[in-house]
């Protein structure tokens, strides 16, 4: 008996045991569905994260005062409240990079506010942003109707406001927003666009309860209680790479203009937008290695399961081994024979496996979050590269066993 022979054998044994065959092939579905499924929905979910911190903008990062988020002491010692960003600071930092890099200034004006209509107001919710000609861009904002600030808006600081989605169906649910008026902060201003909507993307409102006005005019709205804006630098180039080296070249220059004496802190910190994204790839590998580990488990457990199968099988078919010894079947023949019938076995379980795994995975990130419909031909690959060595390892020794029967012992079974 040739491999090919052999291989055909091996089909019609599983075929005339189909009930076993299917029961055996189950077994390693469900090992294979839990290995391939924990790690789709980890790649789904993963791929559907990085799509939300890559529209934060990865390839940017933030400047702003150093200490701003301190709350007292901290072992006894009172942390250091370094000089808010001041306008200049943040316009000839402007300047000084716009060669380089796409800068936008912000501040922010107030929060919790009310915004009314003529015959409406909002809950106070409502975030006061003011940006340049750039915020809409670094924030990755899209306008779904209406347009941006024109020059004559940002340099005169004219009333004018781009407006969050929420805000519109509050305020305007069946009218066109664009043209009309709202008041809030003691002003009335002219709605010249609308924002995209985004929904509750990483428990934010990302942009749907925000009203953006030009930083001119902000400059000019009366703080609570007389406090001056701390302005907002976030700094965006085109190519990600590049990163390192613009950060350190920014450094350099806000060093420069804050006066920071040498040998001395910052006095301001840069935060990178792609930490997050780092931080989401560790964790995605933590979750992967868990997944794997007991997907393993499941396997290990399928394959004392498969095992023990093709013991008994090899019990069944003891005066069938016999029979073929005696025509002239090599032990190597039979135990090819054996292993073969295993690893099809655990191909054909492991096929299910893999498809059931994917829509599994896909099922589960799609409940957590939107995301594409991924399909992990790596993992794909590997399971079915386990379902070959398990097949394998727990067919190897009931084959040997075949293999080393005597051929008048085995005509003799009953």
């Amino acid at each position: 008996m040739n491999l090919i022979e052999n291989i055909l054998e091996g089909l019609r044994a599983i075929k005339g045991n189909l009930l076993r065959t299917v029961l055996t092939g189950l077994i390693i579905s469900i090992g294979i569905m839990s290995l391939v499924g924990i790690l789709t929905a980890v790649d789904s979910m993963k791929h559907s994260l990085t799509q939300t911190f890559s529209s934060l903008g990865a390839n940017s990062f933030d400047i702003r005062r150093k200490g701003m988020n301190n709350r007292g002491s901290v072992g006894g010692r009172t942390e250091k409240v370094y000089p808010q960003i001041s306008y200049l600071q943040a316009r000839t930092y402007k300047e000084r990079m716009e060669e380089t890099a796409a800068v936008s200034i912000s501040a922010y004006v107030s929060g919790a506010t009310v915004v009314k209509s003529a015959t409406d107001k909002t809950n106070p919710n409502i975030n006061i942003i003011a940006g340049d000609e750039h915020y809409l861009q670094n924030q990755n904002l899209n306008l779904v109707r209406g347009r941006g600030f024109s020059n004559f808006d940002l340099e005169k600081g004219t009333n004018v406001a781009i407006i969050g989605s929420e805000i519109k169906e509050n305020l305007f649910p069946k009218a066109e927003v664009i043209g009309q008026h709202i008041t809030f902060l003691g002003r009335r201003f002219l709605i010249v666009g609308q924002l995209e909507k985004k929904g509750s993307s990483m428990g934010g409102n990302s942009g749907d309860r925000t009203i953006i006005i030009p930083l001119e005019t902000g400059r000019h709205i009366p703080m609570v209680g007389g406090a001056a804006l701390n302005y907002n630098i976030k700094t965006a180039i085109a190519t990600p790479e590049a990163l390192d080296y613009v950060m350190g070249e920014a450094t350099g220059i806000m060093r420069n203009i804050r006066q920071d004496p040498l040998g001395q802190p910052d006095s301001f910190e840069i935060r990178r937008s792609d930490s997050l994204l780092e931080r989401l790839n560790e964790i995605s590998g933590a979750m992967k290695a868990g997944g794997f580990i007991i997907g393993f488990i499941t396997l290990l457990g399928a394959s004392v399961g498969l095992m023990n199968i093709m013991m008994v099988s090899v019990n069944e078919r003891t005066r069938e081994i016999g029979v073929r010894k005696a025509l002239g079947a090599t032990a190597i023949q039979i135990r090819q024979q054996f292993l073969i019938e295993a690893v099809v076995i655990c191909i054909l379980g492991g096929l299910v496996g893999v498809i059931l795994g994917v829509v599994m995975g896909n099922g589960i990130a799609s409940m957590i979050g939107e995301g594409g419909f991924i399909v992990p031909w790596l993992w794909v690959v590997v399971g079915l590269s386990i379902c070959v060595i398990v097949g394998v390892i727990s067919g190897y020794y009931p084959a040997f066993k075949a293999s080393k029967l005597d051929p008048i012992e085995s005509l003799r079974y009953e």
